[in-house]
């Protein structure tokens, strides 16, 4: 896979014991999602679902932003096409949200690893990961309003992760979520100082990677799946994966050990 560019790779992936890391690589641009960043991603993701080896995903970035979302002068450049850039800024918006969706679907559960700012499609991009943990200087926020455009589609993975008034707010203000407040309100799952971050990540994905790849990879699918849906409904879907889940033979042999362990006292 080359995704090289005059200042070299977009972005750098590194495996070990199981656990891949993404890592954004474009710190002079604050790691902006342009169209080429985009599809470099998704190419990356697109490998990461085939592979079964790795059971944990974490997406970090270079540099003193995690992502400062879209390329202004890209979408900037699109206005002189002769349709004012209507096609391109679909075409667009569209890879973008394949992007998001992809990190939903892919197999294994993905962490964003947010050092610094993630603003726009950057808070967009972690927000659609799975977990978050973040250094204590780093800020979130969907400031589009800003520049007079309202951040529709980061909305979709922020609603997500943060309740409606709350995510309105900052959609309308523009302000600023520092990491802190973000953890209070559960968008992060895990804050530390900044030179804790690394160690912190790591030790969260191995300790998702040391469980069963397969009923990990299975509850992935039944969380995303009942998201949203009506009680009932979500219920049909999460019962459907969990008969899934416990007709496993691995399912058998674990439940079967911790029963034997318990009648057991010489096991306790």
């Amino acid at each position: 896979m080359t995704d090289d560019t005059d200042t070299g790779p977009l972005i750098r992936r590194a495996d070990q014991d199981g656990v891949a890391t993404l890592t954004l690589a474009q710190p002079q641009t604050l790691n902006a999602l342009s169209t080429l960043m985009l599809r470099a991603l998704d190419a990356h993701l697109s490998a990461l679902a085939a592979d079964d080896a790795v059971r944990v995903v974490i997406l970090a970035a270079e540099g003193k932003a995690f992502s400062a979302g879209h390329d202004l002068k890209e979408l900037q450049s699109y206005r002189q096409d002769p349709d004012g850039g209507r096609a391109r800024f679909q075409a667009l918006f569209d890879l973008c949200a394949g992007v998001m969706q992809r990190l939903a679907t892919l197999p294994q559960p993905v962490i964003a690893r947010v050092q610094g700012v993630a603003t726009a499609a950057g808070c967009q991009l972690a927000c659609s990961c799975d977990l978050i943990t973040a250094s204590d200087i780093a800020r979130f926020g969907v400031n589009g309003i800003n520049l007079g455009l309202f951040c529709s589609t980061p909305a979709v993975a922020l609603t997500r992760r943060l309740a409606p008034g709350a995510a309105f707010e900052l959609l309308t203000t523009g302000d600023f979520l520092s990491a802190p407040r973000a953890h209070a309100l559960g968008v992060v799952n895990r804050l530390v100082p900044p030179d804790q971050l690394d160690a912190e990540t790591l030790g969260l994905a191995q300790s998702i990677a040391a469980k069963d790849p397969a009923a990990i990879r299975l509850g992935k699918r039944a969380f995303q799946a009942q998201l949203g849906q009506p009680l009932d409904q979500a219920y049909r879907t999460a019962g459907a994966i969990m008969v899934e889940n416990v007709l496993r033979p691995d399912t058998d042999h674990g439940i079967q050990h911790f029963l034997d362990r318990r009648s057991d006292p010489r096991k306790t």
